[in-house]
């Protein structure tokens, strides 16, 4: 069992920078393939961002990509999240979600576990 729990969000401007963390404990942190997911009010779950166990590979959803960055940090397990030039269209709750299984992967339902997530909010 993996437990994770996102911290981080707030209100923000348009052009502003924000990072998000993901604390997660349990059994190894470091054999999980991480992913960041958000979902705005009315909307679907949708993708931004993983990476793999060994931290050589990412991904990023084509909204996302060149402006947010996940990685794992100093802190021992956690994954980070760290978004910059924020839009109004970032608004969304961001969740964070961890898989066991091999490969990057965009779809929400090979995620095993995940947090309660955190709200992130972009003025303009």
């Amino acid at each position: 069992q993996v437990h994770l729990v996102e911290s981080g969000g707030g209100l923000v401007q348009a052009g502003d920078s924000l990072r998000l963390s993901c604390a997660a404990s349990g059994r190894t942190f470091s054999n999980y393939n991480m992913a960041w997911f958000r979902q705005a009010p009315g909307k679907a779950r949708e993708f931004v961002a993983t990476e793999d166990w060994s931290g050589r590979s990412t991904d990023y959803a084509d909204s996302v990509k060149g402006r947010f960055a996940i990685s794992r940090g100093d802190v021992k397990n956690t994954v980070y999240l760290q978004m910059s030039n924020l839009k109004p269209e970032d608004t969304a709750v961001y969740y964070c979600a961890a898989k066991l299984s091999a490969g990057l992967n965009r779809g929400y339902e090979a995620y095993d576990y995940w947090g309660q997530g955190t709200q992130v909010t972009v003025s303009s």
